[in-house]
């Protein structure tokens, strides 16, 4: 099996889309018509996203996102955790931890998309 993809559940996909774009560089591989479905362009691994209005209708209710009790988080790997962090802020996420150099030596920051989703920016593990 392959790992093909991450559905984040949003209020509004187009927005989201768009946020990901301007706070993270990355693209959209593609937003269906409806509006209730898109994807970002991350390599082999998408991530999605998917209305919550689309999951109701589907007879799924999904909870909103708390960044302060994540159930989850996404990982970005950044080789400027601080400059990373500054231009998610610029777009609108909100800080949730400055960025702290770990014990094991990666850098690593968090903060929260418009959606409330935990993202941590952080550089790469080292071998």
């Amino acid at each position: 099996m392959q790992f093909a993809y991450t559905i984040l559940y949003v209020n509004d996909v187009k927005q989201s889309l768009a946020f990901y774009e301007k706070a993270f560089g990355m693209q959209t591989r593609f937003l269906h018509e409806s509006g209730d479905y898109g994807e970002l362009e991350t390599g082999t691994t998408a991530l999605a996203f998917s209305s919550r209005a689309l999951m109701r209708q589907l007879g799924k209710e999904v909870r909103a996102s708390d960044p302060h009790h994540p159930c989850f988080e996404i990982a970005l790997v950044s080789n400027d955790v601080p400059a990373a962090v500054n231009k998610a802020l610029a777009a609108g996420a909100k800080l949730m931890q400055e960025p702290q150099e770990m014990p094991w030596g990666q850098t690593i920051a968090y903060v929260a998309d418009l959606d409330g989703v935990l993202v941590e920016i952080c550089t790469s593990m080292q071998a």
